[in-house]
């Protein structure tokens, strides 16, 4: 076959230069075929739609066209043509084709059918190959390049915080732990696994978070992100958890709460604009998707706007900032609390909110976009800002439609001695964090910062319904496969 430089079949698509001479490569999704001409539709992966290829099966052996089926790999050489079917604006005329990769279409599992998403998580190493998918990662990418454009225009600094670590974030004690001990010979003192045997000298485990470091690279650099991967060892089997996700996490000194809830707004208005203005084709498919799939649920289950609606919703709306105060008074009130059709009934202040409460707020209380603020102190972290009421603290959750929470952040709490309370009311020892405690001895300043979860974000751009499938192998109870 003759060799000439690959064009992307997104390039070709968007040519005029009917007459010229190109090579394409990719992957058959489909064959047609009749006596004197065969359309094949070729993908490669640049963009959502199919390249048509026109073919003559008499210009090649039987034993060549046999095996262009549903899955195998082409090099095609040909002519770009105007196209006379619909919804193409051109074609290629074949005059070489290539089989660089055949596929056994007794084995080969995409056939051009509609398969389930619990059937293409069991072979997430093929998924790609299908159009939600190779649309939901290209969507991905797009989300990951916004991400270090924000910032960089902004000025901030990327920081690398560690994978490794021997502190524990949140509090919550649900982390992986990391060792280097012989699993079946380990080392005690006292009944206890002994870890100064181990590799670190001491327990490690894999991060929940790049916070607390962030935060002293911002009480030096200013204004600095994370963007990095973490770990949850939750054992929780729902559509919203993984085990390993990717979290975005800015921090900086000489913001307040209210410095941090602009700096968050911003930031996701910019990526839902982003989205929309750079992943046109592949929105307009997932949107169409999303809509199908809504017409399947039940009617209460239906989101109330489309996929584009959503996002347009995000980019176009102010979003209304609300204390948590407030909004326990206006859940107490509201009809879905009172005629019993919440699932988790609101009562009393200082009870956490669900997802359920948050989608009310946002898609049927004020229909935009919600940042809650003011939280009570004993459902929050403890390096947030105490308030002056000595009640609440400086926190904020920021609500989305169709998703509920999918940014949470606050103020850090900047003062030695109340910092030092709290670690005491928690019963975490002060020497496993007294570097993080020597920034507030040593030029202490207000900072703030908040935390996005990628695939959240991912989750919400592309509105899948399962979280599982905006990351390419998800890692949740049971499953490490791939």
């Amino acid at each position: 076959m003759t060799k000439s430089k690959r064009t992307k079949i997104k390039d070709i698509l968007a040519s005029d230069k009917f007459g010229m001479k190109i090579n394409v490569k990719g992957w058959v999704r489909t064959k047609r075929e009749s006596k004197n001409v065969a359309f094949i539709a070729l993908n490669d992966g640049s963009i959502i739609h199919n390249l048509q290829i026109v073919a003559n099966p008499s210009d090649y052996t039987e034993e060549l066209f046999s095996n262009i089926t549903t899955g195998a790999c082409l090099s095609v050489n040909g002519k770009i043509i105007e196209s006379q079917g619909h919804g193409q604006k051109v074609e290629v005329h074949a005059s070489e084709i290539e089989v660089l990769g055949s596929a056994d279409p007794e084995k080969f599992p995409l056939q051009p059918k509609r398969h389930s998403l619990e059937f293409l998580r069991e072979i997430a190493h093929l998924r790609p190959r299908t159009n939600t998918f190779s649309a939901i990662y290209r969507v991905r990418h797009a989300m990951i390049f916004a991400v270090h454009k924000f910032f960089n225009d902004k000025g901030f600094v990327n920081v690398h915080t560690p994978i490794i670590t021997a502190s524990d974030a949140e509090g919550a004690g649900e982390m992986f732990t990391v060792t280097n001990l012989d699993l079946n010979k380990i080392p005690k003192n006292e009944g206890e696994v002994d870890f100064k045997q181990d590799f670190f000298g001491k327990k490690t485990s894999l991060t929940v978070s790049g916070q607390l470091q962030g935060e002293l690279a911002a009480m030096a650099l200013a204004e600095i992100y994370t963007f990095g991967p973490t770990f949850r060892a939750e054992n929780s089997n729902t559509t919203r958890h993984l085990a390993e996700f990717w979290m975005i996490e800015p921090e900086v000194a000489f913001n307040d709460l209210n410095d941090n809830m602009d700096l968050a707004e911003e930031f996701l208005k910019y990526l839902a604009k982003y989205a929309l203005d750079k992943c046109k084709d592949d929105l307009e498919f997932l949107n169409k998707r999303s809509l199908d799939e809504d017409k399947n649920k039940k009617q209460e289950e239906r989101n109330e706007l489309s996929l584009l609606e959503r996002l347009q919703f995000v980019a176009d709306n102010d979003f209304v900032r609300l204390s948590y105060t407030d909004a326990i008074q206006i859940l107490r009130n509201c009809k879905p609390n009172k005629k019993k059709r919440f699932k988790f009934l609101i009562d009393e202040w200082g009870a956490d909110l669900q997802s359920e409460h948050e989608r009310f707020l946002v898609e049927k209380h004020f229909k935009k976009p919600v940042i809650l603020f003011d939280y009570p102190a004993n459902i929050k972290a403890f390096y947030m800002r105490q308030n002056d009421d000595g009640k609440t603290v400086a926190a904020m959750d920021i609500l989305f439609p169709g998703i509920g929470e999918i940014v949470g952040g606050s103020q850090r709490e900047e003062r030695y001695d109340k910092l030092l309370e709290k670690l005491k009311a928690m019963d975490i020892d002060k020497k496993e964090l007294q570097w993080y405690l020597d920034t507030r001895l040593f030029g202490t300043a207000v900072h703030s910062g908040f935390g996005l979860g990628f695939e959240r974000l991912v989750q919400f751009i592309t509105g899948m319904g399962n979280i599982r499938d905006v990351i390419p192998f998800p890692r949740t109870p049971g499953n490490v496969d791939f």
